[in-house]
């Protein structure tokens, strides 16, 4: 772990690893429901950073955190976030072949798992989603999409993605959900946030319904 003072009222931690970061991300959000961690305005989780902002004395929290024992990731408790996903992407054959399975194997394989969502960032409201163990990672394509349309789950090295809104990409496609990733209307405006337990429910005839 590495701390760096970031401006006057921020901190950053640097970790060694993505499954270090998610543990230790689920740390500060633990002892921060506990009241036992100093006030800050924001806790923002990456993919080896976590950044502390607002932060009333930077180098008392960069000793605090330098103390703690942070232990392996434990399951969450509360409810997971279940998205409705259609397993008709157009690289899910490709994917399948990469996992050694069919089609429909490989679509209840992906809904067997569940993510958590590590953390956030490309667009408002795509979450990078962990969890595939690493015999299912695979890579991005060659050749990165023009334009992926809204609501495209993907897969690409150790994560899963839901597209929020049309842009270009380059995971591979796996499936569709009409899930609505992003709402300026709702509150909170993201459906999914760091922390966050996923499932996706397959429907339709790859998957069935789970």
């Amino acid at each position: 772990m590495r701390t760096l003072p970031v401006g006057d009222r921020g901190l950053l931690v640097e970790l060694g690893s993505g499954e270090e970061t998610e543990a230790f991300h689920a740390e500060v959000l633990r002892r921060r429901a506990a009241g036992a961690l100093p006030a800050v305005t924001e806790v923002v989780p990456a993919a080896r950073t976590v950044l502390f902002d607002g932060v009333e004395d930077p180098g008392a929290l960069a000793a605090l955190v330098a103390a703690w024992e942070v232990g392996p990731l434990h399951a969450r408790v509360d409810p997971a976030v279940e998205i409705p996903v259609r397993y008709d992407g157009p690289d899910l054959a490709e994917v399948a072949a990469r996992w050694g399975m069919t089609p429909g194997e490989a679509a209840r394989t992906h809904a067997g798992v569940e993510f958590r969502v590590a953390f956030c960032g490309f667009a408002p409201g795509f979450g990078y989603l962990t969890g595939l163990p690493p015999a299912l990672h695979v890579p991005r394509r060659d050749t990165p999409r023009t334009a992926v349309p809204a609501g495209a789950v993907a897969v690409a090295g150790p994560y899963t993605g839901v597209y929020p809104r049309t842009s270009p990409g380059g995971w591979q496609l796996i499936g569709t959900t009409d899930a609505v990733l992003w709402d300026p209307a709702r509150e909170p405006a993201a459906l999914l946030a760091p922390g966050t337990r996923v499932r996706f429910v397959a429907r339709g005839p790859e998957g069935g319904r789970r």
